[in-house]
């Protein structure tokens, strides 16, 4: 058993990149039982400092201090050994592996189990049933949700007995019910001396949850403090050095003429059941529709199927009365849909392809960027570096690869991509996930702009607030079907909530 983290310490840590300061000289100093939210824009070095303390990265120079005794943290394994865990924002997981299998891979370093998986899955029930943290031990980590695979990853941390738990993005996949009960597990650990640096992007959360406040911004320390000297709107402030404030909806779409109808699909998910059992929900010509739903209820399914890229049972999609069931994705993207997947980094991007490479893939063969088959770089050239700027994209330049970048601006790319090419038909999952608030401004405002252009979009989310911002109405996902549609001037969170679980009629709630 690891030491208890009593006093951490780093101490100017400067980590370079070729042409990218991502840390400058930052110190930072943490204690047992404290919740320490880090803050900044994307891109900031918020990330990087953490593989740095975590050993996934070795600094240009820097200390860090373990309980006043200089430690030297090169790889993982050491964190571990000195208690540090870290939850990634983008998943450390084995996807043909179960989620037993990928949690003994982290046991067996510790020598404990020997890879004895029945031990390993009562470990996993046992950490679950404490932590409140619902997961399937023998469920292929590909068959799960991005929600279920975050709990796995809390859960495999926990499994690994750190004391100090560094938390990358930990709610962006979580239902608000889901925020507020990992908020008050992390209050418990603190409590039980366990320290934890918390990153996120939703200062709600960053209120709710720590004692102090480090914000980042272009790779230095800016600000060091209390969280409850500031509000939400301070912060924000901090984080971008500028005043934020968040679009909203100022009247709801008159549009009736339909652009996406959907009518009663069934289709299976990955796990042989149905998991679209009779949707049928139709987005009007300028409307955003919104979809709530707690995850793993067949909201993945359902872009899936929208975009060609899972085939359906039965059941009819139709885009401006055409039918485009279980059309090819080149197809259905020919036809004018566009798509912000789930899962930014498999789907949305590939990882070794540079930023433009990535932002001309859909329409790289067409003029004005191509002509008689051949690429007008110059053109191409131009074009991406329009984008980069535009969407405030920070890379080095044009021909970085996507891989390198930060997932909040990996996301800018796939947005750019999909919104510069002015789609009729918008499929938009999770658009603002793992995004600092600058950038969820602006692609609230790009979506509210592309609205105003008659573009239809679905927004499948399970930030309530963000639902409640921009939608006309919010349909709710339930066991794969549509529970209930409620219009914008009507739909709370409460109401929202319920729904999400399940219940339809509040009369029914004691």
């Amino acid at each position: 058993m690891s030491e208890i983290i009593r006093k951490l310490e780093l101490r100017k840590i400067t980590k370079k990149f070729p042409g990218v300061l991502a840390c400058n000289n930052i110190d930072i100093q943490l204690r047992s039982g404290e919740i320490l939210a880090l803050l900044g824009e994307n891109g900031a070095g918020k990330t990087t400092l953490m593989n740095v303390l975590f050993g996934l990265y070795q600094p240009e120079h820097g200390e860090i201090f373990i309980n006043d005794k200089q430690v030297i943290i090169n790889s993982p394994s050491t964190a571990f050994k000195y208690g540090i865990g870290m939850v990634h924002q983008h998943f450390m997981l084995v996807p043909n592996l179960t989620v037993v299998e990928n949690i003994a891979l982290g046991l067996l370093g510790k020598r404990i189990f020997k890879l004895n998986l029945s031990e390993v899955r009562n470990k996993i029930l046992e950490v679950s049933k404490l932590y409140g943290l619902s997961v399937n031990p023998d469920a292929y980590i590909w068959q799960l949700s991005v929600g279920e695979q975050q709990r796995v990853e809390l859960i495999k941390v926990l499994c690994l007995g750190a004391n100090l738990l560094i938390l990358d993005e930990p709610t962006a996949a979580l239902t608000p019910q889901e925020t507020d009960e990992l908020i008050i597990l992390l209050k418990k650990m603190a409590e039980n001396d366990h320290s934890i640096i918390f990153i996120s992007h939703k200062l709600n959360e960053v209120k709710a949850v720590s004692n102090r406040v480090c914000v980042l911004r272009n790779g230095s320390l800016v600000y060091e403090g209390e969280t409850k000297e500031h509000s939400v709107s301070t912060l924000a402030e901090k984080m971008a050095g500028r005043e934020i404030s968040m679009p909203t909806l100022k009247e709801k779409s008159k549009a009736t003429t339909p652009i996406l109808e959907i009518k009663n699909v069934f289709a299976k998910g990955n796990k042989g059941t149905m998991a679209l059992d009779g949707f049928s929900l139709t987005v009007n010509k300028g409307e955003i529709v919104g979809i709530a739903g707690v995850s793993g209820n067949g909201q993945k399914e359902l872009a899936d199927v929208i975009n060609g890229i899972a085939h359906i049972e039965s059941g009819k999609i139709l885009l401006h009365n055409e039918e485009i069931t279980n059309k090819s994705p080149q197809k259905i993207i020919n036809k004018g849909i566009g798509y912000i997947p789930e899962d930014r980094i498999h789907e949305g991007t590939i990882p070794s392809f540079s930023v433009k490479e990535n932002i001309i893939m859909k329409d790289y063969n067409k003029a004005p960027l191509s002509k008689n088959l051949f690429l007008q770089n110059k053109i191409i050239e131009d074009y991406s570096i329009e984008l980069i700027k535009n969407f405030d994209i920070k890379c080095p330049n044009n021909k970085t690869s996507c891989g390198s970048l930060s997932g909040g601006n990996v996301q800018k790319v796939i947005l750019a991509r999909e919104l510069s090419r002015k789609p009729k038909m918008l499929i938009a999952s999770y658009p603002i996930r793992g995004l600092d608030i600058g950038a969820a401004e602006y692609v609230h405002e790009q979506l509210l702009e592309a609205r105003k252009e008659d573009v239809g979009i679905l927004l499948i989310s399970e930030e309530l607030d963000e639902l409640l911002d921009i939608c006309d109405r919010i349909a709710v996902i339930y066991e794969g079907q549509i529970l209930d549609i409620l219009d914008r001037d009507i739909a709370t969170k409460s109401k929202l909530g319920l729904l999400m679980a399940g219940i339809k009629d509040e009369e029914k709630v004691i």
